[in-house]
């Protein structure tokens, strides 16, 4: 039996969850939450990986497997122009950062102002 996935821990849920290229194409390339959140930590915020993996509490090599895996998937859609839609994975959002806007995986928040469907609320 595989081990369980651990929650890896994010710094926000964007707003848009999808990209679509100009041109209509079926094809689309689904990034996890925290596939954004590494490319959002290393590539945006120009994170070492080493402090990027500690503040998604994963190792520094499911770091670089996570990074690895959003930009070759990035870069198919890009180069094939296919749509990004962002969703699902494993993940907990940091203490006190914005709401989700809904709940995959297994990992739940607690304490969401904005979400009707989180523990605290139901």
């Amino acid at each position: 039996m595989p081990r369980p996935r651990k929650c890896r821990m994010v710094g926000f849920i964007p707003d848009n969850s999808s990209f679509h290229p100009q041109i209509h194409n079926e094809d689309e390339v689904v990034l996890s939450i925290e596939e954004l959140e590494a490319i959002r930590l290393s590539d945006y915020l120009e994170m070492e990986q080493d402090r990027a993996a500690e503040s998604m509490h994963i190792s520094r090599g499911t770091f670089q497997r996570i990074i690895n895996t959003a930009r070759k998937k990035t870069a198919d859609a890009l180069v094939h122009g296919k749509t990004i839609r962002i969703d699902g994975g494993n993940y907990e959002l940091s203490p006190g950062k914005a709401c989700c806007r809904r709940h995959h995986g297994n990992c739940k928040r607690i304490h969401c102002e904005k979400c009707d469907n989180c523990e605290e609320n139901e």
